[in-house]
């Protein structure tokens, strides 16, 4: 089995209240992957990037449905640790110096600190996927794709 992280496009779309063709086939993925015993991380960078938007924009029943969905997978929710930060400033910095930045100077990155929890969790490298809808960032860092390509 493999560890999938959810990056912020698949964890909006799976605690989406309303039931759209994509929302339904990310449902349905999430199902299939289970069953074939992959384990799904909830990382603290991606609850914090998503929680904050539906905050700001007071959907408080799509900041319901999100921390239900945190809460129901225990052990999977992945704290923000000091060695995921400082892994993340090496990352940071070495994209910029090989001149490939994943986001403007003066961002915050999440994406890197995303690279940088999956990475520095537990598990090899090789035994993680980051599921997102965009691997284009990631990718240097970590194994990332698309949640739809990715085989239950």
């Amino acid at each position: 089995s493999r560890f999938l992280v959810l990056a912020s496009g698949p964890l909006g779309l799976l605690t989406h209240p309303q039931r759209n063709a994509e929302v339904l086939a990310i449902t349905e993925w999430f199902s299939r992957c289970l069953l074939s015993a992959h384990r799904f991380i909830v990382p603290a960078i991606i609850y914090y990037e998503l929680r904050r938007e539906l905050l700001r924009a007071n959907k408080t029943f799509g900041v319901s449905r999100l921390d239900a969905f945190a809460s129901r997978m225990p052990g999977r929710y992945l704290p923000l640790t000091d060695e995921a930060l400082r892994l993340a400033a090496d990352l940071w910095a070495a994209a910029r110096q090989q001149g490939r930045p994943t986001a403007d100077a003066k961002d915050l990155d999440i994406d890197v600190i995303l690279a940088a929890q999956a990475l520095s969790f537990g598990p090899a490298p090789s035994d993680v996927v980051i599921a997102t809808s965009n691997a284009k960032h990631l990718s240097q860092f970590i194994t990332a794709k698309n949640w739809s390509e990715i085989l239950p």
